[in-house]
């Protein structure tokens, strides 16, 4: 596992874990990475010293125990949402603004959106949030 310090085209640091500098490289590139204060997918390495956790095998011995509790909050929120919220798949743009304009019934949604739809919907003063992400494939509840 590494950790880097990274920066969004709005100057938002932040810090992400990837399993090595391929996998930040791919996600980077597919622009799969977004700011978790404005979402921008625009994101560059920060200057920083890069802190390498254990390679194989999936040891996290070696993480500091306060990335394993952030990881741990991040998965109890996202349980919550899938347990609280009704999943709306790739409809999630429109179910959200005819929740916020009044036109459906007013309840928790989670779902897929584009980042011009989640730039759209900031713009619109809807609000929205990322959810901490699962493997692809994973999202949708079973």
């Amino acid at each position: 596992m590494i950790l880097y310090q990274l920066r969004c085209g709005n100057d938002h640091e932040f810090e992400s874990w990837f399993k090595d500098s391929a996998t930040y490289d791919k996600q980077a590139k597919r622009k799969a990475i977004d700011c978790p204060e404005c979402g921008d997918t625009d994101i560059r390495k920060a200057p920083m010293a890069p802190r390498v956790g254990a390679s194989k095998g999936g040891d996290l011995s070696d993480v500091p125990e306060k990335a394993r509790e952030f990881r741990r909050a991040m998965n109890m929120m996202r349980r919550h949402v899938e347990e609280n919220c009704d999943y709306v798949g790739d409809k999630f743009a429109d179910e959200a603004r005819a929740i916020h304009y009044g036109e459906t019934e007013e309840r928790g949604i989670y779902g897929e959106a584009s980042p011009q739809e989640v730039k759209d919907l900031v713009e619109e003063e809807i609000p929205v949030a990322p959810l901490p992400m699962k493997p692809k494939g994973k999202n949708k509840p079973s």
